[in-house]
């Protein structure tokens, strides 16, 4: 199966006050070792949570750096006052636990906000 991830990612209501349906919304999937930097990214809003997504590596940020290229992954989520897909003190922010990187169902909940 060609390498991807597909999930749910929602955010709690006590963030929800803190954002505008504006606001940009990064779900991303990045190495869980080395490099942060996302193997594979797409960008929506917050009026389209909560979301269903799927990460391939047609959305890969760096053709040396895919989805395929990884044997563990990290899916994210970042509400991104901003606009910009670098992380910024105050984007709200959630994660998953590593995982492998064919994997269906992934819930993540945007739950903190970054330092």
């Amino acid at each position: 199966a060609e390498p991807r991830r597909s999930g749910f990612e929602d955010m709690s209501p006590a963030l929800r006050a803190k954002v505008s349906p504006e606001d940009a919304v990064f779900i991303y999937a990045r190495a869980a070792q080395g490099s942060r930097m996302p193997l594979a990214l797409v960008r929506k809003q917050v009026k389209d949570l909560p979301i269903s997504f799927t990460l391939d590596d047609s959305m890969a940020m760096s053709p040396a750096a895919r989805l395929s290229g990884a044997s563990q992954v990290v899916v994210g989520a970042r509400v991104s006052k901003s606009g910009q897909a670098m992380a910024q003190p105050g984007d709200l922010e959630g994660q998953s636990a590593p995982m492998g990187v064919v994997t269906s169902d992934v819930k993540v909940t945007i739950s903190a906000e970054s330092k």
